[in-house]
């Protein structure tokens, strides 16, 4: 079940690469907060070397069934927002988040481009409180001699 959703804008960056195999990389290098009012795609600067862009209209939503994986998330020294990306014409999209150490990792070991970003203050706040009022870790049991 649905129990809240944030509106959020990734920034994404496309870098010049000299390899055999490709000319340029792609990557999210952070997610803020929509507070409204954000074009779909909004240039921040272009240069030869690198691009970047502001990417809005995803949402981090939380659910019930992932509490374990946000919880492992919170818990975790660099707390990340994970985010899956497509190209689409000729440019790297945005099109799923999530603040879930599980999905994330469904992300990463799907084939599929994702990166994970670090979460900033004011998201991680927003997940710890949901996690307050929803969520209760399950309690640690020792080794089990049988």
């Amino acid at each position: 079940m649905k129990m809240g959703s944030m509106p959020i804008a990734v920034l994404m960056q496309r870098r010049s690469v000299k390899h055999v195999w490709a000319d340029e990389a792609w990557e999210a290098v952070g997610v803020v907060p929509d507070r409204g009012n954000l074009p779909p795609v909004q240039v921040l600067s272009q240069a030869p070397e690198r691009d970047y862009y502001l990417v809005s209209g995803l949402e981090l939503e939380l659910y019930t069934d992932e509490n374990e994986g946000y919880f492992e998330n919170v818990m975790a020294p660099e707390s990340k927002i994970f985010v899956l990306w497509r190209m689409e014409n000729g440019r790297a999209m945005p099109v799923r988040a999530s603040v879930s150490y599980v999905e994330g990792t469904r992300m990463f070991d799907s084939g599929e481009n994702a990166d994970g970003v670090t979460m900033p203050a004011d998201i991680y706040a927003w997940v710890a409180s949901y996690l307050r009022e929803h969520y209760q870790p399950k309690p640690r049991r020792g080794r089990q001699h049988g």
